[in-house]
C-alpha cells in the first residue's frame, strides 16, 4: 500500500480541538493535547471564537503539547455553534493541509462536531475513546463497547481520522516548552451555521463541584437513597467530586435530569466511581464502564453491580455513608 493509499496517514499532523469557557481553557483540552504531545507529530491546537482570544492561554497550551495554535473568528454566525465550530475546522485543516488525525472531547458538542465533520469530509469517527496510537500503518482508536464488556481496537480508514477522547483517559502533564506560533483565521459560516440565530443564553447554575463529565470523582445516587441524596452530596464534596444518578433516580424527580449518568444520558470516566444504592443496570453501567475504580454501596448481596465493582460494601447506606464521610474528614484533619 502506499503512503497515498494509507488512508490512516500516521505521519500527518495532529489537530486538537481546545474547549474553553470565558477564555478559559477546559481541562479536556488539556488531556487531548498530552495525548497528542505523546504521538510525536506536529501538534495544532484550534481555539475556534475570538471571546477572550488564543493568546493569554497559548503558553498553556504549548506547555501541555501544542506547536501551532489557531485562533478561528467565524464570519456570519455564532462562533459557539456546532455547525461554526465545524467551519473552523475545516478552515484550519485546509490551511495546514497535512492533518491525519483531530482529536475532540468526547462531550455532547464534541461528538456532535465530529459527526458534522464527518459528513462533510467523509472522516473515520470513534467517540468515547480511551487511546489512539498508530497501529499497522493506520491511526487505531481504543474504546470499551457493550456496557464495557468488550475491549475494542478501532482502526479508522477514512481520509482524516477523528477521534473523541473519554475524560481523564489521559492525565494532562505540562512540560516546559517554546511560544508556540500563534496564527489567526477568519472562517466564513456555513449555510448551516446561518440557519441558527441565538436569541438569549442562559447560563446553567453553577456549583463549586467539577462538571459531571469531568469529574475525577463521581458520586452517583440510585433508586436505593429513596429520595434523599444528602449522603450523597456530603461524600462527594469531602471527596471534591460531583454527584450524578441514576435514570430512576431522576425520573423520580429526586435530582435534575443533567445529572443523569448512563447510556442516554451523561458518559463519565472518573478516576473513582461510588454507586450508592445503584442496582448496576445495563444501560447505568453502559455511561460509567469506563470508570478506573468501582466501589459500590448496596444493602443487596445480589445486586449485579457488584459483579463489576472493585470494592463492594453491603450495607444500610444510612449508616455506611455517614460512617465513611466522617473518617474521610478525620483522615482529612
Amino acid at each position: 500500500m502506499s503512503e497515498q493509499q494509507n488512508s490512516g496517514r500516521p505521519g500527518a499532523a495532529v489537530a486538537v480541538l481546545v474547549d474553553h469557557l470565558d477564555g478559559a481553557v477546559r481541562p479536556t483540552a488539556l488531556e487531548l493535547l498530552t495525548l497528542a504531545r505523546g504521538l510525536d507529530r506536529q501538534v495544532h491546537a484550534v481555539w475556534v471564537g475570538s471571546e477572550g482570544g488564543a493568546e493569554a492561554p497559548a503558553a498553556e497550551l504549548a506547555a501541555h503539547g501544542a506547536h501551532v495554535v489557531h485562533e478561528v473568528e467565524v464570519a456570519g454566525a455564532d462562533a459557539r455553534l456546532t455547525a461554526s465550530v465545524v467551519d473552523a475546522l475545516q478552515a484550519v485543516l485546509t490551511a495546514v493541509g497535512d492533518v491525519g488525525l483531530l482529536l475532540v472531547p468526547s462531550t455532547f458538542e464534541g461528538r456532535e462536531v465530529a459527526a458534522r465533520l464527518a459528513v462533510r469530509t467523509g472522516a473515520g469517527v470513534v467517540t468515547g475513546a480511551s487511546g489512539v496510537a498508530v497501529e499497522d500503518g493506520r491511526w487505531t482508536a481504543r474504546k470499551t463497547v457493550l456496557a464495557g464488556g468488550w475491549d475494542t481496537a478501532c482502526a479508522l480508514t477514512g481520509p482524516l481520522a477523528v477521534v473523541a477522547l473519554a475524560s481523564h483517559a489521559v492525565q494532562a502533564v505540562a512540560q516546559e516548552a517554546a511560544a508556540p506560533s500563534l496564527v489567526r483565521h477568519t472562517a466564513q459560516a456555513s449555510a448551516a451555521a446561518r440557519a441558527v440565530t441565538v436569541v438569549s443564553r442562559t447560563r446553567r447554575p453553577t456549583s463549586e463541584r467539577p462538571p459531571l463529565a469531568e469529574a475525577e470523582v463521581v458520586v452517583v445516587g440510585g433508586r436505593g437513597v429513596e429520595g434523599d441524596f444528602s449522603g450523597v452530596e456530603e461524600l462527594a464534596d469531602v471527596l471534591g467530586g460531583a454527584v450524578g444518578a441514576t435514570r430512576v433516580a431522576t425520573d423520580e424527580g429526586w435530582i435534575g435530569h443533567e445529572a443523569q449518568v448512563g447510556q442516554t444520558g451523561v458518559t463519565i470516566s472518573p478516576r473513582l466511581y461510588i454507586g450508592v444504592g445503584v442496582s448496576g443496570a445495563v444501560h447505568h453501567k453502559g455511561g460509567m464502564a469506563a470508570s478506573a475504580t468501582v466501589v459500590a454501596v448496596n444493602n443487596d448481596p445480589d445486586a449485579p453491580v457488584f459483579e463489576f465493582a472493585d470494592y463492594g460494601i453491603v450495607g444500610d447506606l444510612t449508616e455506611v455513608l455517614p460512617a465513611l464521610t466522617a473518617e474521610l474528614r478525620r483522615r482529612r484533619g
